[in-house]
């Protein structure tokens, strides 16, 4: 029988595609020109480095640093949202909106 506090692939399969989803659907709201814009690319670039590091991890086996780079990845979609520099369509599933 398998540990509950166990990080199994089944788990990190799921946050990877958590996070895919919520990636897929961000997309930056501030102006193009604008200050927040460059904020909101660097938010961007953030999570798709973090994302990208945990695919790296999964994919070696190392399921403890893909688990924690997935939910940083995540972490900086959801901040991102909550500023208001990203479009999430609403979404209070993937994202957290509420105050």
């Amino acid at each position: 029988m398998k540990s509950l506090k166990e990080i199994t692939d089944e788990k990190i399969g799921k946050y990877l595609a958590i996070t895919k989803r919520a990636m897929d659907k961000a997309e930056i709201l501030a102006p193009e020109r604008s200050y927040a814009r460059r904020i909101a690319e660097d938010f961007m670039k953030m999570a798709s480095s973090y994302y990208s590091d945990a695919l790296h991890f999964h994919k070696n086996g190392d399921y403890v640093n893909a688990f924690a780079c997935v939910n940083y990845a995540h972490g900086w979609l959801d901040c991102g949202a909550r500023l208001g520099i990203f479009d999430v369509k609403g979404d209070d599933v993937l994202f957290t909106l509420s105050e």
